[in-house]
C-alpha cells in the first residue's frame, strides 16, 4: 500500500546545518519514490520488429525523434529488458517464438502492440498462417493504433505506459485496456487488383510500369515503342 508523504516534515540538525552552506542543495526522498522514477523513466525495449511498423520503430529511435531521450533505449536480448514493443504481422508458427521471448523477460514487465496487424491481424487476419493480434496468446499492456502509426504515436504509447506503471506503484487501480476499434483498416489505402473501388488510373499505372521493366533488371525501356 502507498504512503501518502506530502504533509509529512522531517527535522534535523545535522540537514539544517548542510543547508546553511552556501552553494548546496539538499533533496530527501524515499527508497519507493527512486524505484518508481527508475521504473517510469528508464524503460528498456525489447523490439519484435516484423513488417512496416518495425520501420516507424527504427525511425522513432533515430536522431529526429530519439527514444534515448526519454530513457528508452532498445535492447537485442530479452533478458535486459522490460518492455517488448511487437512492431508487425504476428505468424502462427511465429507466435511460440514470441511468448517464449516474453518469458524470458525478468518481471516487472510489460508489452505493446504497435500497429493494426500486431493488435488484430488487420487485413491478414483471415488467413489461416496468421494470428488475429498478440493479445491472443500473451497479455498486453498498451495498444498503439495505426497502419503503421507514426513515431509520434508511439511515444504517446510509451507515456501512456508510464503512467500506468506510476498509477500501479502508487497504488491507484488502472483500467485493463481494451482493443481499439478500427474500422476503415481492414483494406489497404491502395485498393487491390479488381476491388470495385480502385482507381482505374492507378491500375494503368502499375500495368505500365511492369511492361517498361528491363528482363535483366537494368533501367526501365519507355513503353508503347520497340
Amino acid at each position: 500500500m502507498a504512503v501518502n508523504e506530502e504533509n509529512e516534515a522531517f527535522v534535523h540538525p545535522l540537514y539544517e546545518a548542510l543547508e546553511k552552506f552556501p552553494g548546496v542543495d539538499l533533496g530527501l526522498t524515499t527508497a519507493d519514490r527512486v524505484l518508481t522514477w527508475g521504473l517510469t523513466n528508464a524503460l528498456w525495449v525489447f523490439p519484435m520488429a516484423t513488417s512496416c511498423c518495425g520501420i516507424e520503430f527504427m525511425a522513432a529511435a533515430c536522431s529526429r525523434f530519439d527514444l534515448d531521450r526519454i530513457g528508452t533505449i532498445a535492447r537485442g536480448t530479452p533478458r535486459q529488458c522490460d518492455v517488448m514493443v511487437i512492431a508487425g504481422t504476428i505468424t502462427v508458427k511465429m507466435a511460440p517464438r514470441v511468448k517464449k521471448l516474453w518469458d524470458q523477460m525478468p518481471e516487472p514487465k510489460w508489452a505493446i502492440a504497435m500497429g493494426s496487424c500486431a493488435i488484430s491481424g488487420d487485413f491478414y487476419r483471415d488467413i489461416y498462417s496468421v494470428v488475429p493480434g498478440v493479445d491472443t496468446f500473451m497479455p498486453v499492456d498498451v495498444y498503439v493504433p495505426g497502419c503503421p502509426p507514426n513515431p509520434e504515436a508511439l511515444f504517446m504509447g510509451i507515456r501512456r505506459l508510464q503512467e500506468k506503471i506510476r498509477a500501479k506503484r502508487e497504488g491507484r487501480w488502472t483500467e485493463p485496456e481494451l482493443r481499439p476499434d478500427m474500422p476503415g483498416l481492414r483494406s489497404p489505402a491502395i485498393g487491390r487488383l479488381g476491388d470495385p473501388g480502385r482507381d482505374e488510373q492507378t491500375s494503368q499505372a502499375q500495368l505500365e510500369a511492369v511492361l517498361g521493366l528491363d528482363p535483366g533488371g537494368g533501367l526501365r525501356r519507355p513503353t508503347g515503342g520497340q
